[in-house]
């Protein structure tokens, strides 16, 4: 009878534990898989100030027109990329770039951006004019014209001299549309899913022309940045406004691009 006793007692003992370790088990695999799946789903993208962000996606780190100073990005890991829109100090900022460990980092540009920056210490420059693309691997790159139409404003920024860029992460689109007005490429573009739009004068547009452009092709979700004028932050709130009145379907995000701004 004892026999059978200690019998019973050990099998009941193996088949608990059994359970168990195998309970324990399914649970960790689940949340890694629950991990990875909200990781890979979209970029992360934190804006920094004006037209200034760093988009982490797939083990990657894109700074986007750096400015600020090393201390801007110091929350941050160095860069694998370096995204560079215009020539303007609000964009390629020199004094940044001199400052940030660029050595691991491949720097995508336009021609005119990469004839000044050629004394960085970078890993690759890869140059992309407008209409250009490229398939990096881990993302894909569209290079789209940015540009001034308003007679008074062409001084500012000239056709081919600078990009907008679309960045493809994971199936996401997301437009950035660096100095440019409403011109007939932001207007034809399709499937957007984020676009970040700048409005500010007189170097860009204003908010009239940026929210009609925006309802002409229609992103997911649009995010007012580079708002900054020469008589001070754009009227980000009609923006919206105009927006939201004509396309309910159209999310308008605001986001903080000057925290530091009194």
């Amino acid at each position: 009878m004892k026999k059978i006793i200690l019998t019973c007692f050990i099998l009941t003992l193996f088949i608990s534990t059994s359970c168990k370790d195998k309970k324990e088990t399914n649970t960790k695999d689940t949340n890694v898989a629950i991990s990875n799946t909200e990781k890979s789903t979209s970029a992360e993208i934190t804006p920094i100030s004006h037209a200034t962000a760093v988009i982490s996606f797939n083990n990657e780190t894109m700074y986007l027109d750096p400015t600020g100073g090393k201390e801007a990005f110091a929350d941050y890991t160095k860069p694998t990329y370096v995204l560079i829109t215009d020539i303007h100090g609000d964009h390629m900022n020199m004094k940044t770039l001199e400052a940030l460990d660029l050595s691991e980092a491949k720097v995508i540009a336009p021609q005119a951006v990469a004839n000044k920056i050629d004394s960085l210490n970078f890993k690759e420059i890869i140059v992309l004019n407008n209409d250009e693309q490229k398939d990096l691997g881990s993302f894909k790159i569209e290079a789209i014209p940015m540009y001034n139409l308003r007679e008074e404003a062409l001084k500012f920024h000239t056709k081919g001299r600078g990009n907008g860029y679309i960045l493809t992460i994971n199936n996401e689109r997301i437009y950035f549309s660096g100095d440019t007005e409403d011109i007939p490429e932001m207007r034809n573009l399709k499937n957007i899913d984020k676009a970040f739009v700048c409005m500010n004068l007189p170097y860009t547009m204003p908010v009239e022309s940026a929210a009609d452009a925006v309802l002409a092709f229609k992103p997911k979700k649009v995010y007012p940045y580079h708002y900054r004028g020469t008589q001070g932050l754009s009227d980000v709130e009609k923006f919206k406004n105009m927006i939201t009145e004509k396309d309910t379907s159209i999310e308008v995000v605001q986001w903080n691009w000057y925290p530091n701004r009194k």
